[in-house]
């Protein structure tokens, strides 16, 4: 596995810790709707990692990742709807 491709695995694991920290155990969506700067930090991440995922996918698209797609695409919307 290229080097590369190493760094966004690494990226993708690090956001999703980040956004497990953000979180902590108690997940509640009530605070997480409340909080703007929780939820932009989640946004964030995500996109963080649907942007690693989409240049893994580039780099070499044989890779068997669940949901590949799909986690491109909502980085891709996510993107579209800061774009006003």
């Amino acid at each position: 596995m290229e080097i590369e491709i190493k760094k966004y695995l690494f990226d993708i694991n690090e956001s999703i810790d980040s956004i497990e920290m953000y979180l902590g155990h108690k997940r509640d969506f009530t605070i997480y709707k409340a909080d703007k700067m929780l939820r932009r930090a989640i946004e964030r991440e995500f996109e963080i990692i649907g942007e690693a995922m989409n240049r893994i996918d580039k780099l070499d698209p044989t890779i068997a990742i669940a949901s590949k797609k799909q986690i491109i695409s909502m980085r891709n919307r996510g993107i579209r709807l800061l774009d006003f």
